[in-house]
């Protein structure tokens, strides 16, 4: 006699709910995430995802929390790191568009998507864009440029990586790599010393 799935199974966990519904997210968008087809995706019961959630809108309010946390807190720590120079600075700003355990450059760009179309999210992705771009100006005033350019080159920062991900950009990890210490010679016109490429590259080397 085949013995029932245990409950907890049947249940899963509110984290694998969670991550379900940010793959259907990055893959399908927004309109794709709904109960069911989440449940047919880990199959699990669909009762078992109101053990976790009250309803679409507590995980999707969920959802929204996870980018705000994985992309905007982890960027903005990032910039607050200290730093012996402008550059080391901004290699550390750097290390977010390569580790997408401190900015995940799918989900950004889904919740950009999913903001054109609701108005209450968009005010959140635009208080969001201003913290992160007040973050990294502070972090050119730290360093002794003017209120101007030092907003400039944040946004110069910011506009250059949202770029990257709204145009889809792909390219081998070594090449991008190579590439960074060139943008931070750009944004902080002066270049990184050899000992600070150095050890921007050793950070993200592989394991």
């Amino acid at each position: 006699m085949t013995r029932p799935a245990p409950r907890q199974r049947q249940r899963g966990s509110k984290d694998l709910w969670l991550d379900a519904a940010y793959e259907m997210l990055i893959s399908e968008g927004i309109e794709a995430v709904k109960i069911m087809p989440l449940a047919k995706r880990l199959n699990l019961t669909r009762t078992g995802f109101y053990w976790f959630f009250k309803d679409l809108a507590e995980l999707h309010a969920a959802m929204i929390e996870r980018w705000q946390n994985r992309n905007t807190d982890a960027l903005v720590a990032q910039c607050e790191k200290p730093a012996d120079s402008l550059c080391a600075a901004l290699f550390h700003v750097m290390d977010c568009w390569l580790d997408p355990a401190l900015f995940d450059g799918r989900l950004d760009l889904a919740i950009r998507n999913w903001a054109r179309n609701d108005a209450a999210l968009l005010a959140r992705v635009t208080a969001a864009d201003t913290r992160r771009i007040g973050a990294v100006r502070d972090l050119f005033l730290r360093h002794g440029f003017a209120p101007e350019q030092a907003q400039v080159r944040a946004l110069t920062v910011m506009l250059t990586q949202i770029g990257y991900s709204s145009m889809d950009i792909t390219e081998p990890r070594a090449e991008r790599l190579a590439r960074v210490q060139h943008y931070v010679e750009l944004f902080a016109g002066t270049p990184p010393t050899p000992a600070e490429a150095a050890e921007f590259l050793a950070r993200h080397a592989p394991a």
